[in-house]
């Protein structure tokens, strides 16, 4: 076992010295808001317990009446944790409408203020729901519960606690049609795979230059890397508050580097978690076949290049089993926008995001 640790490590470094040039085309994305206190002239809706998730009301943070941060505790998961919400313009001038939902899952590193940098996501047709990932959650219910992260469900958290808890606190139009789960890097594996484990709650799913071939060693690279807190450049570029300009706070505290899904190694399957929450795994696409399903990566970096890679596996296993989906692989950037370099930055997902969520809205529109 030893020996299969020290290679963890090694493969780990590896991918660090891999990825450590990605920061440089990280293009700095808007700015964060500065969090305010709440007032009476920006009322939010009024929310309550529900769900396992309790509410901590004294620290919810109003940025407009139409964008707000609730602060959770939940058993599911160690500490507090947030929960942005962006509210349509109409929500309180059309009361008795409901609304779709999109779900956004951020990146590595990152958090939910991330949102800030896609304007695309604050639209006057859906409600969009930004739950905490964590720093290296990886959108999963951790193998181990007792490292330095403490108590670590994110996927319990999000889809049996969230999404319930939105639904009965808002007006949200709650079925598969009008509910949607996008994410990117970290969060684009967590959004596939979200939208593979529950069919029943989201109908339509994107994934942005995501980790989403676990058969790929740079990928599950990628995930020890972020469990060693090794992974630096991913995170300033994959959140919004890193921009290559050193302020990039890692991925938290070290854990074990099979703490998440357990050893990457396919020996005697002891790889067996990983294989089984695969995206890119014929029998968890086929979950698919009735989701709208859109994939963008670049090419043009050293991490967007396996995420190309991953992107095309999944099209191309989606095209034998004659499931329906769109791939925009935007290569060096030229076609998608002025901003975009092709890498794996805000500068390309901020333009793939407007590009994504008018189509978002129209099948939200047509599903009536």
């Amino acid at each position: 076992m030893t020996s299969l640790r020290l290679i963890s490590l090694g493969a780990a470094l590896a991918l660090t010295a891999l990825t450590g040039t990605g920061v440089a085309h990280a293009a700095a994305p808007a700015a964060t808001p500065v969090l305010t206190a709440p007032s009476a002239s920006a009322a939010v809706p009024d929310f309550s317990d529900g769900y396992g998730l309790s509410l901590v009301p004294e620290e919810t943070q109003v940025h407009s009446p139409t964008d707000f941060t609730l602060t959770v505790t939940t058993q599911q998961l160690s500490g507090k944790h947030q929960i942005r919400i962006l509210l349509p313009a109409a929500y309180d001038t059309v009361p008795g409408r409901d609304w779709p939902v999109t779900y956004f899952l951020h990146g590595g590193g990152g958090n939910v203020n991330d949102v800030a940098a896609a304007p695309a996501l604050h639209s006057d047709s859906m409600i969009t729901v930004v739950p905490d990932g964590g720093m290296k959650g990886w959108y999963a219910d951790w193998l181990m519960q007792n490292t330095a992260e403490g108590k670590a469900n994110w996927e319990t958290f999000h889809l049996t606690q969230v999404v319930p808890f939105i639904d009965a606190n808002l007006r949200t139009r709650a079925d598969r049609a009008h509910r949607a789960v996008v994410g990117l890097s970290m969060g684009g594996y967590g959004s596939l795979h979200y939208a593979q484990a529950r069919p029943d709650l989201f109908g339509h799913v994107a994934a942005l230059s995501g980790g989403i071939d676990f058969g790929m060693w740079e990928v599950r690279g990628a995930v020890l890397a972020t469990e060693l807190n090794l992974a630096g450049a991913w995170c300033a570029a994959s959140s919004s508050s890193g921009s290559g300009s050193g302020n990039c706070p890692g991925h938290g505290p070290y854990v074990d580097s099979d703490a998440i899904f357990g050893s990457p190694y396919p020996i005697f399957n002891a790889d067996r978690v990983w294989k089984a929450v695969d995206p890119a795994a014929p029998v968890n696409l086929a979950k698919l076949s009735r989701t709208g399903i859109t994939l963008y990566t670049g090419n043009n970096d050293l991490i967007d290049v396996h995420t190309a890679t991953a992107s095309h596996n999944v099209k191309a296993r989606l095209d034998q089993l004659g499931i329906p989906s769109r791939l925009v692989d935007y290569g060096n950037g030229a076609s998608l926008a002025p901003s975009c370099n092709g890498g794996h930055n805000y500068g390309c997902w901020v333009p793939a995001f407007a590009d994504y969520v008018p189509r978002l809205e129209a099948a939200f529109a047509a599903a009536g």
